[in-house]
């Protein structure tokens, strides 16, 4: 996601937000970016990639990434942002951009 009230012509380092979690991006902090600005960082993907995947029931829900509907697929839901949600589909998409690139320290766990 952006940051509130960037201007998209001249961005920042700090306007490029981590959907899950918030944060900004930074050198050693990677990102993966999906649809329509959505973001993952890699220390959020650690995590979703690492969790047992749950299945919500909830009409209307859809992956943060990708938008998607995913009731009732596997997928993690952020801890510190409930509205983010992530589908299995697109931990592993994200997991295999970030591992495949020489310029980021992230491997895929375990």
């Amino acid at each position: 996601m952006h940051r509130p009230g960037c201007d998209p012509a001249n961005m920042t380092p700090e306007d490029f937000l981590c959907d899950f979690c918030g944060q900004h991006w930074r050198e050693d902090r990677p990102f993966v970016e999906g649809h329509r600005g959505a973001c993952i960082c890699g220390n959020c993907l650690t995590l979703a990639y690492h969790a047992d995947p749950v299945e919500f029931d909830e009409p209307g829900l859809c992956c943060t990434m990708c938008r998607r509907p995913i009731t009732g697929e596997p997928c993690w839901r952020s801890p510190a942002r409930e509205v983010a949600v992530i589908c299995r589909k697109c931990i592993k998409q994200s997991a295999g951009v970030l591992h495949k690139d020489p310029d980021v320290p992230w491997r895929k766990p375990g």
